[in-house]
């Protein structure tokens, strides 16, 4: 664990904690109630997105079930050491899009003190591990899979399938492109393509 001394000389750890699962799984959901937790302790909060995220506004950060929380949004996951110093609790939503940077940067806030609690896709539409994630799990104290629940026969689902024709890794969509799945839904659906 990391620490650093504050203003009265006594440590202060620092960590990393990751929500991870599929789309509709409740992963934004779950930042924005960590976040609200720590403000309700008067801690120092900011949250961070991705500017390429603008699916439901260009600003805040906003779950599937409509709750939002302003946030800044940044082009590159190095922007958000610029603008972290202030704060004691960092959230990272959408983590997938950052890309590699994004690992060593959640190391960096980590050691300077702070809570870091980063949510993303666990894995891409493929069914292959996404982005920075993987790296995130390995070197996170906390690690938290949430699962939506399978579109298909009702059970947990762990897989993001998209229903539109699109080879693109990175493309933006809701209800419209995607469905969650179970394992056995996602094969069946591959198959059936």
């Amino acid at each position: 664990m990391f620490l650093e001394k504050d203003q009265n000389n006594s440590q202060r750890t620092g960590w990393i904690e990751v929500v991870c699962g599929s789309m509709f799984s409740g992963k934004t959901e779950e930042l924005i109630r960590r976040l609200n937790r720590a403000r309700i302790a008067k801690q120092k909060v900011e949250i961070f997105k991705p500017e390429v995220d603008t699916r439901y506004d260009e600003t805040d950060v906003v779950s599937h079930d409509s709750k939002a929380v302003s946030s800044i949004p940044v082009q590159n996951a190095s922007q958000i050491l610029f603008y972290a110093d202030d704060f004691e609790v960092v959230g990272i939503d959408e983590a997938q899009f950052f890309g590699d940077e994004l690992v060593p940067v959640c190391n960096e806030l980590a050691q300077r003190g702070k809570r870091v609690i980063v949510a993303g896709l666990d894995m891409d539409f493929m069914g292959k591990p996404f982005g920075p994630i993987p790296a995130l799990l390995a070197t996170a104290e906390y690690v938290t899979k949430v699962h939506a629940i399978c579109i298909r026969c009702g059970n947990l689902a762990q897989y993001s399938h998209r229903t539109v024709k699109n080879d693109k890794l990175v493309m933006l969509g809701e209800t419209d492109s995607y469905e969650p799945l179970c394992r056995y839904c996602y094969n069946k659906a591959l198959k059936e393509q």
